[in-house]
């Protein structure tokens, strides 16, 4: 039985996105999704489920960092039957290979963290997203003329932009890993999925940069956010 989620067996769809925030869950829904309902608001957590282009999809927020990621994503997979969950949120970039408002396709996550020990005993702080989910998310941005960068995000702990140095915290992350940017979910997701055996994947929007000086406008953010949902609806109609 799920203890943060209201809706009942049926009313959560098989293909499910998950942007952090409660509110761009409400706005996905109004925006992107026919007749859809609110199946959950527990803790203000909002769920919905309707239709895009006849496909029933849920979305449903899961808060900020890996342990909330870690007891949503988990009860979507064991108890209502999801069989995929897209994450979509936004990032920094740690080096200049990704410019602002680029779409992140994530590849492999990596953590100083120990959320596989708490969950498992498995002392584990690298996983790959689901590659075929992967595969098909970077064939339909080919397909929709829409820019997707493969490639290897942190998963933090704490807000970076609050650090004294962010940078330190770049500089001591393993050189092997290719870590270009950091986002604070993408670990709980993928290695949960993993251990339900099912999939997950994430597309993120480089939101803040060391490297990038031009501001961005409230109307650049959202239109590259529109973006990045309308791939991740497109990808999630195929499944």
């Amino acid at each position: 039985m799920a203890l943060h989620n209201e809706a009942k067996i049926g009313e959560i769809a098989k293909v499910v996105l998950m942007p952090g925030d409660p509110l761009r869950a409400k706005y996905i829904a109004e925006n992107f999704l026919e007749n859809y309902k609110l199946v959950s608001s527990v803790r203000n957590i909002y769920a919905y489920t309707g239709k895009y282009k006849g496909k029933e999809i849920s979305v449903m927020a899961s808060g900020m960092g890996m342990p909330s990621m870690g007891i949503y994503c988990y009860e979507l997979y064991k108890f209502y039957g999801v069989e995929s969950i897209i994450r979509i949120g936004s990032c920094g970039a740690y080096k200049p290979d990704l410019d602002l408002l680029d779409v992140v396709l994530i590849e492999k996550s990596y953590t100083e963290g120990n959320f596989a020990k708490a969950m498992t005993g498995i002392e584990c702080h690298s996983v790959n997203a689901d590659k075929e989910l992967n595969d098909l998310i970077e064939n339909t941005a080919k397909e929709n003329n829409m820019k997707c960068i493969r490639a290897n995000i942190a998963c933090t702990e704490y807000f970076d932009p609050y650090l004294d140095d962010p940078q330190a915290l770049a500089k001591r992350l393993p050189d092997e890993e290719n870590i270009l940017g950091s986002e604070m979910e993408a670990f709980a997701l993928f290695f949960t999925a993993k251990q339900l055996n099912k999939k997950a994947s994430a597309l993120i929007t480089v939101a803040d940069s060391n490297y990038k000086k031009e501001s961005i406008t409230v109307e650049q953010r959202q239109e590259a956010l529109n973006e990045m949902i309308k791939l991740a609806l497109e990808s999630a109609i195929k499944l």
